[in-house]
This record gives C-alpha cells, sequence and structure tokens, in this order.
C-alpha cells in the first residue's frame, strides 16, 4: 500500500478546475493534477426533491499524499463555487517507484 492518493472533484467548468488546481499547487498540497475538460453529470437536485438534474462538468483528479487529505478538501471548500462539492480520495495500492518519490517530494 501506499501513502498517495487521487483526490476526484467535479467543477462546473474547465476554468474553476484550473483555478482550484493552481490553488492547490501553489501551496505545495499536490504535486500533479490532471482536467478531464467534459463530463455529463445526473445527479438529484435539489436534495431529497427526486428531480433529476443534469448537467456538464469537469473532473479534476489531485495527486497528493494521504496525509494532506483534510488540507486539501478544506481549501477546495475555499474556492469551489458548488454549495455541495464532490470531493473524494482514492486510495491506490500501487505506485511506481519513481513516480512516488517525485510526488512525495513536490508536495510539502
Amino acid at each position: 500500500m501506499t501513502n498517495i492518493i487521487l483526490i476526484y472533484t467535479t467543477c462546473k467548468d474547465v476554468e474553476q478546475a484550473k483555478q482550484i488546481g493552481k490553488h492547490l499547487l501553489e501551496k505545495r498540497l499536490c504535486a500533479c493534477i490532471n482536467i478531464f475538460p467534459e463530463m455529463n453529470s445526473l445527479y438529484f437536485w435539489p436534495p431529497k426533491s427526486g428531480t433529476i438534474d443534469e448537467g456538464k462538468e469537469a473532473v479534476l483528479i489531485v495527486k497528493t499524499l494521504e496525509s494532506k487529505y483534510q488540507e486539501v478538501e478544506k481549501e477546495i471548500h475555499k474556492v469551489h463555487s458548488y454549495d455541495v462539492p464532490c470531493i473524494m480520495a482514492i486510495s491506490l495500492a500501487h505506485v511506481s517507484k519513481d513516480y512516488g518519490e517525485w510526488i512525495e517530494g513536490e508536495v510539502e
């Protein structure tokens, strides 16, 4: 098992994903981000309404250390426009040695 995680979050658009990603990088809370520019989302909104809403979003993947999760979550909440942003950590079973060392070296 590794101490590196991926944090998955959705954003209203690519610009917001870049803004959040750069914010996290500048604070050295992650080593790298990936942005998937367009995804279709279906979800119940407003909550408990039984109404299915549909939208287009961008996906932001944050590569960081498990010990940084709480800080990353806090910072995402500070700059995200959603009332209830999706923020989830994905644990990784394996990461190549060189890549893992690079991530650990970049995150302070």
